[in-house]
């Protein structure tokens, strides 16, 4: 058995057999990858390893060089004097790049993927550990810049990836909790929407009809690829709206973002526009994964997110195209975790592997992480009659 790893820059590049190889995951497909490459945001640079038993391809991985100036991504928010002093340190400290396995602009494990039969998880891990050295390496050299932290991104609790302690041990990766995936799976007996809003109880039927009622006469629909071009302005503005309000971020999306997703990925992206008066008012958007329908990026106008309580009724219109093109799951991602499980979502726990070059500093990097990644005091909610 000889297995190697080679690099690629580009998704016009990838070997053969490569979307064939993860046609269970759109994320990892090279039709996405040439999306988010041509629309990605400009702090965010990709490569794509490919993984080989002799000359076959038994693995694949999707690597984010991400500059992150943590100081401009802290956004202004009443603080502590102490907070805001710690914020400033940690700034200092993981300024620059890191290097992400996986996907930062999704939730969700959609970075790695190996073929069981061809290669052992060990093996894959470590090729893939030695393509990022190499990759680190060659910044180095072309570039004079240095890697500060890597990251293996998103992986529930069940995932087998956790069973390799020595591979993350030996390499010094610490386990690092994270937000929580709101997933709401559907039920077999969701025939159609009705039969979801039937299932609620009494109190969350009741919620629904007020979210319906307040939306007045705003009305929504599906945006083509046309109206999309011809309204990206607009959807950049409504999406920062949200984006800009966020205590965190590590990026923000360019405007030509949603359109190049609508131009390569077509049917399997959707986005959905409200409006008031032929005002576009806000718009949330889709990606159909197989079976999953994964909610992505939305946004809206400040002034009708409450009155006509926007957010709302749009967690609820995914629940109605979830469950009327009977996917299997909704997963509604992370942040916003009590008013997504009053729509039905429920938590799905997970973890990230993280290491910064920095010996002192990777000792302290859970205690780091903790101010990245706030813990959130919420109440699950338990809309439905009866609790899985």
């Amino acid at each position: 058995m000889n297995i190697t790893s080679k690099i690629y820059y580009s998704a016009n590049n990838l070997p053969i057999g490569w979307s064939a190889l993860v046609k269970h995951d759109i994320f990892l497909q090279a039709h996405y990858l040439k999306a988010l490459e041509e629309a990605s945001p400009n702090n965010i640079r990709l490569f794509y390893v490919g993984v080989f038993n002799e000359d076959r391809l038994v693995g694949v991985a999707i690597v984010q060089r991400v500059q992150l100036y943590l100081k401009d991504m802290f956004r202004k928010t009443q603080v502590s004097c102490i907070r805001e002093f710690f914020k400033d340190i940690v700034s200092k400290i993981l300024k620059g790049n890191i290097l992400v396995v996986g996907n930062l602009t999704h939730t969700g494990q959609h970075g790695v993927f190996f073929n069981r039969e061809d290669i052992s998880q060990s093996a894959y891990l470590e090729s893939v550990f030695s393509a990022l050295e190499n990759i680190k390496k060659e910044i180095k050299e072309k570039q004079n810049k240095k890697i500060r932290a890597i990251m293996f991104k998103d992986y529930f609790l069940n995932d087998g990836i956790h069973t390799e302690k020595s591979f993350f041990n030996s390499h010094k990766l610490y386990k690092v909790s994270v937000q929580p995936n709101m997933i709401m799976k559907i039920r077999p007996e969701w025939k159609v929407f009705d039969n979801y809003i039937a299932n609620k109880t009494k109190k969350y039927r009741g919620r629904y009809k007020r979210a319906k009622k307040k939306l007045g006469t705003i009305t929504c629909h599906e945006l083509d690829l046309e109206a999309i071009k011809n309204n990206a302005t607009k959807l950049h503005g409504l999406y920062l709206n949200v984006s800009n309000n966020a205590k965190f971020n590590t990026f923000l999306l360019p405007e030509n973002h949603f359109y190049s997703l609508k131009f390569h990925l077509k049917e399997n992206f959707k986005v959905f526009g409200y409006y008031l008066n032929n005002r576009l008012v806000g718009f949330f958007t889709l990606i159909l994964n197989n079976k999953d329908l994964e909610t992505y990026f939305l946004g809206y106008d400040s002034e009708h997110q409450y009155a006509n309580q926007l957010y709302l009724n749009m967690l609820y219109r995914m629940a109605n195209y979830g469950i009327d093109n009977a996917f299997s799951a909704i997963v509604y991602a992370r942040t916003a975790m009590e008013i997504k499980s009053s729509v039905g979502a429920r938590p799905e726990a997970m973890a990230v592997y993280m290491k910064h070059t920095n010996n002192f500093v990777n000792g302290l990097l859970k205690q780091i992480f903790r101010l990245m990644n706030p813990k959130q005091d919420w109440k699950e909610r338990h809309p439905f009659k009866q609790i899985d």
